[in-house]
C-alpha cells in the first residue's frame, strides 16, 4: 500500500469558466468547513480533509484578479461578446489573463497543512511542475525575479511567458492555479496586457516546438511531475 498522500484528480474537460469556478468554490468551502469542524473535535474524532487537483480547458475567457487593473483589458467589455470571449472579475491574486482551448488549466485545492504552510514555496513548486514538464520537450523554462509564472529566456529581450499563475488561499486551503499554454491560440492575448506586464511576450508549447502538441500526452507529464514535486499520488475521481 502506497504511503504517498492521495490527491483526488478530476479532468473536467472543456468547460465554461463559471461552471468550473463553482465546482472549485464548492470543494474549497467544503475543505475549509471540515477544518473548522475539526477544531471542535478531539484528536481521535478529527477527520483528514481530502486534497484535489482539477484539470480543465475553458471556452475563451479573460479573468481579472482581485488586485488587477481594468486598463489591462484593451478591448471594451461590451465588444467581447461579439468576439466570443467571456469576462470575469475573480478572487485570485494576479492581474488579467486568458483561458481558452488548448491550455492545460490546473486547479489544485490543497490543504497546505498536509504539505507546508508557505504560499511562496507553494507557488514555486507549481512553477517547478511546469518547468519539469518543459524539459521533456527540450525546453528550458525558468523564472523572472518578482514575477510569478514560467518563462522562457527570462532576463533577456526575448523573455516570454508560457504559463501564468494566480491563486487564492484561506485557512491554508488553496484554489485557482495555473494556465499552461500548450496549443493555445495566442491571438487572444492581443486584447489584454497579459498579467499586467506590457514589455514581455506570451508563447505556447506548440509555438516553441513548431507543431500542434498531443495535449493528452502533455497532461500525463504534468500529472507525473505534480506527483513528484508534491510527493503525492493522484487518484482518479471516478475510482
Amino acid at each position: 500500500m502506497s504511503k504517498l498522500k492521495p490527491v483526488v484528480f478530476n479532468d473536467l474537460g472543456l468547460i465554461g469558466y463559471k461552471e468550473a469556478w463553482d465546482i472549485q468554490e464548492k470543494i474549497f468551502s467544503g475543505v475549509i468547513d471540515a477544518k473548522i469542524s475539526n477544531r471542535k473535535k478531539s484528536p481521535s474524532e478529527k477527520q483528514r480533509t481530502s486534497d484535489y487537483l482539477l484539470f480543465a480547458e475553458h471556452k475563451p475567457v479573460f479573468t481579472l484578479g482581485k488586485s488587477g487593473d481594468m486598463n489591462n483589458l484593451l478591448t471594451d467589455v461590451s465588444q467581447l461578446e461579439n468576439l466570443g470571449i467571456e469576462f470575469f472579475k475573480i478572487n485570485r491574486g494576479g492581474d488579467i489573463t486568458f483561458h481558452g482551448p488548448g491550455q492545460i488549466v490546473g486547479y489544485p485545492i490543497l490543504n497546505l497543512d498536509h504539505f507546508y504552510t508557505d504560499i511562496h514555496r507553494y507557488l514555486r513548486t507549481l512553477e517547478d511542475v511546469i518547468i519539469d514538464t518543459l524539459t521533456e520537450y527540450g525546453i528550458k523554462g525558468g523564472r523572472i525575479a518578482g514575477e510569478t509564472g514560467v518563462w522562457l529566456e527570462g532576463g533577456t529581450p526575448f523573455a516570454r511567458k508560457i504559463c501564468a499563475l494566480g491563486v487564492r488561499a484561506s485557512r491554508w486551503v488553496t484554489m485557482h492555479g495555473w494556465a499552461f499554454n500548450v496549443n493555445t491560440d495566442l491571438k487572444y492575448f492581443q486584447h489584454i496586457v497579459p498579467c499586467g506586464i506590457s514589455d514581455k511576450a506570451v508563447t505556447s508549447l506548440s509555438a516553441e516546438i513548431g507543431e500542434k502538441m498531443d495535449i493528452l500526452e502533455v497532461k500525463q507529464k504534468v500529472k507525473k511531475y505534480f506527483e513528484k514535486r508534491f510527493n503525492v499520488r493522484l487518484v482518479d475521481f471516478s475510482k
